[in-house]
């Protein structure tokens, strides 16, 4: 099968989906959406996020920083694309090769080691004859639009067997959460399982330590700001001023230590939520819309006060949550929802009992 049928097939099961133009808010991934809200979610992320902005500041020049971020926004649009095509193919692989019943391993030994026997034997033969249906579904879809024949009848009835394959998958995650007494989500481990059981010749080695080295990168850069800002913008305003070199170093060190035992807490939990691309960006979007109006008011309107922009941060998160708890819209809208309720309610305050200095005042 080449990478045209392998692409057909993954059209066919709507994973090659790459434009949607519905006005619709509650669809996640449409082209308003994307442009509009992304856009927000972008500027927030490489415009406030202190984990990049460390990042520009360690360049010798300001045009060598400008770069970097040129570089960056240049780039990663084939790098997405690249990483999103990589996943359509794996799934395209495990058409034509065994896959477990559950792709974590510790949940699958779980389940066969507390799961009666008597539900779990039906639902493992269903899965297999399932996968076997499906493979030869796939490859007789394939053959007919190789050979230029009518394809729609091999294609509607790939799509049964697809449909009838998730069924008996949902009914083994439902098992398998009945056992756990929680949610299980294992789709974070399609991939490195791909990579263990299917790479050779060093591969599979390689990929694990690009995975490392560019988790290490960012993990560093984060512990650092969150860190940092701690200690800054709380410690040493808070409790204690004088400390002297030595003293708040280890602070800032346990800090690292804290912030590094949180971050593993929220991953072990975020992990069972769905994609981690999906649910970084569903996490950033709670608060990086109220950050970028902040940033927007001392920026944009110099006579903003501290006082505006203090409440208005907590107005705009106040506004995603309500957002997020009563409607149905997608989360790239809440970083609008944010900045704007951010920079509307600073902006009231100020007009209504400005304070004394603006946002954007060096002595504030």
């Amino acid at each position: 099968m080449g990478v045209r049928d392998a692409l057909a097939l993954a059209q066919a099961s709507g994973r090659l989906e790459m434009l949607d133009t519905s006005p619709d808010l509650t669809r996640p991934y449409t082209l308003w959406s994307g442009l509009i809200g992304g856009m927000f979610l972008s500027m927030a992320y490489f415009g406030c996020d202190q984990s990049q902005v460390q990042r520009y500041l360690s360049g010798r020049t300001l045009t060598e920083s400008r770069l970097s971020l040129l570089f960056n926004a240049f780039l990663k649009v084939p790098m997405q694309f690249l990483i999103l095509l990589a996943g359509v193919l794996v799934f395209v692989f495990f058409h034509f090769h065994a896959t477990p019943l559950l792709w974590d391993r510790a949940e699958l030994a779980r389940l066969e080691a507390a799961a009666d026997p008597a539900a779990l034997a039906p639902l493992r033969a269903e899965v297999e004859a399932a996968h076997e249906s499906r493979r030869v579904a796939a490859e007789a879809f394939a053959a007919a639009r190789r050979e230029g024949a009518d394809a729609a009848a091999a294609r509607e009835a790939y799509l049964g067997t697809q449909r009838r394959l998730e069924s008996a998958e949902a009914g083994v995650r439902r098992l398998a959460e009945r056992v756990r007494g929680a949610p299980v989500n294992d789709v974070n481990h399609i991939f490195p399982s791909y990579v263990v059981s299917q790479l050779r010749g060093g591969l599979a080695g390689l990929v694990i330590a690009v995975i490392f080295a560019a988790a290490m990168s960012t993990l560093a850069g984060e512990f650092n700001s969150l860190a940092t800002a701690t200690m800054v913008d709380f410690y040493q305003r808070f409790v204690r001023r004088d400390g002297g070199g030595a003293h708040d170093l280890l602070v800032s060190r346990v800090f690292t230590a804290l912030w590094g035992l949180f971050a593993s807490a929220v991953a072990l939990e975020a992990g069972r939520l769905g994609s981690a691309i999906e649910v970084v960006n569903r996490f950033g979007s709670y608060f990086y819309g109220s950050i970028l109006g902040v940033f927007g008011l001392a920026v944009l309107t110099p006579r903003a006060t501290a006082r505006g922009a203090f409440y208005g941060l907590f107005a705009g998160m106040a506004a995603v949550f309500l957002v997020s708890q009563t409607t149905s819209v997608a989360f790239l809208w809440y970083n609008v929802v944010g900045a704007v309720t951010v920079f509307a309610v600073g902006l009231a305050i100020t007009a209504v009992a400005p304070g004394p200095r603006p946002v954007g005042d060096t002595r504030s």
